[in-house]
């Protein structure tokens, strides 16, 4: 490790690397392999203190600052950046009695999933529970329980964030409100989240899981799919993804290299109701393998059944008012079994419910009023890898017409600091750069979904 002797570097108590060092690639990975970050420093940071030194140093010396827990949402290089790396910080704790999980900012969903489990409680987690908290959670955070209750952000008490100053704040609705506003919907433009506190749900288990149908049924999933999902109450969710699954031994032999469309649902009522909501989408078409039942909420990731192997994977999003048939037939045009599309899942979402609630506490949480999310993701391997970029791109400017007036911002891809600022109403995203700018004025913070400056 190389020696530094810079008063802030050299009182870190974690690692700090350059690129010449032993354990720099290791420490700059993320789950996009794709990317390969390049920092000029990575500080594997143990605690607050480290953190706000990291930034203290970048400020002084003329560098940008970014952070990274599990690299989920890598999409730059980071070159010349000084790269926080969170994964130590990794502590969990919750409280039972006022239905609250604090963690630091490495922490994953699954140690929280597990933590609250015993007391008959569940997180807003997302729909892979080895994603980053606070990460999804700044971004607005929707998973398989956001119908009922809304988007994570919305359910978060305080944080410690260390702010361009390098001082690290304490910040709730009482303490720092436009703060507190901002960090809630607009992820590491203003900070560094080192802490957060959170609301739990009385949520022990649900019904769901997932039912795979034949490429020849894709048409007439889709088409039933859109009308069916938006007459479903609050306590359910769904989406569905066109899957080409690769000849992997490790899938079931149903599945194993073929094109299939998995319909996914969540319901948090009795098994008996959610049997009955789910029973004409079963009626569409005969399926290859279905795997719904009632479960315990830690089994959540049997429902949309993520990869959980980091890849190379090239993504992109866009929030959608509408999905008339038109739309499903747009779709199915760029990826539908014919299409030789080489994108990996072209998925829609239901949104609504709870979602498009303003929450008690507003923060500045993009994409309320989308009724539906649309997904594209290939992975960059093969003879494919090339046109992947494009066919991604491709699915967002198809649905184009049916776009929302905002868009959700873990969902968004690529993105420049001007395709960001478009995810807010103006009102909104205003207030927010207001509110950047007198934190962050000279732009140290790096981000993969940047405010303009």
């Amino acid at each position: 490790m190389t020696t530094f002797v810079d008063a802030d570097l050299a009182a870190i108590a974690g690692p700090v690397l350059a690129p010449s060092d032993p354990g720099y690639a290791e420490e700059v990975s993320g789950f996009n392999v794709a990317i390969r970050a390049s920092p000029a420093l990575v500080v594997g940071a143990t605690s607050t203190d480290d953190v706000a030194a990291a930034v203290r140093f970048a400020a002084r010396t003329g560098h940008r600052v970014a952070v990274q827990a599990t690299g989920h949402g890598l999409n730059d290089a980071l070159d010349g950046t000084v790269l926080v790396s969170t994964r130590r910080m990794a502590g969990v704790a919750v409280d039972p009695a006022a239905r609250t999980a604090r963690v630091q900012a490495g922490a994953i969903w699954r140690q929280v999933i597990d933590a609250a489990a015993p007391h008959g409680l569940a997180p807003l987690n997302g729909s892979a529970s080895g994603v980053g908290v606070v990460g999804y959670t700044t971004g607005g955070g929707i998973g398989p329980m956001a119908r009922r209750f809304g988007f994570a952000a919305d359910h978060v008490q305080r944080f410690t964030i260390v702010t361009a100053d390098g001082v690290a704040r304490p910040v709730d609705e009482g303490t720092e409100p436009d703060l507190f506003w901002a960090v809630r919907g607009g992820k590491a433009n203003l900070g560094i989240v080192t802490e957060m506190e959170f609301g739990l749900v009385p949520v022990a288990r649900f019904y769901g899981g997932g039912v795979f149908f034949p490429a020849d049924a894709a048409a007439a999933v889709l088409h039933a799919w859109r009308t069916w999902a938006p007459t479903l109450p609050d306590d359910a969710s769904t989406s569905v993804a066109l899957l080409q699954m690769p000849p992997d031994p490790a899938l079931p032999e149903p599945l194993r290299g073929r094109y299939v469309v998995h319909l996914r649902f969540c319901h948090l009522g009795t098994p008996h109701e959610g049997e009955r909501l789910l029973a004409p989408m079963r009626a569409v078409a005969p399926a290859l393998m279905e795997v719904v039942a009632e479960m315990p909420y830690a089994a959540i990731d049997a429902v949309h059944m993520d990869p959980t192997t980091p890849m190379p994977v090239r993504d992109r999003g866009i929030a959608l008012g509408s999905l008339p048939a038109e739309a499903v037939d747009a779709l199915l045009a760029q990826a539908g079994p014919d299409a030789g599309s080489p994108l990996t899942m072209v998925e829609l979402r239901l949104l609504g419910g709870t979602i498009a609630r303003e929450p008690l506490s507003p923060n500045a949480v993009s994409g309320r009023g989308a009724a539906f999310a649309g997904y594209a993701l290939g992975v960059l391997a093969g003879p494919a890898a090339a046109a992947i970029p494009a066919a991604a791109d491709g699915i967002a400017s198809a649905l184009s017409p049916w776009a929302a007036g905002e868009g959700l911002l873990n969902f968004l891809g690529p993105a420049d600091a001007e395709h960001v600022a478009r995810q807010w109403g103006s009102h909104t995203r205003d207030r927010l750069l207001r509110i950047a700018r007198r934190h962050d004025p000279a732009g140290l913070f790096a981000t993969n979904v940047p405010l303009p400056s």
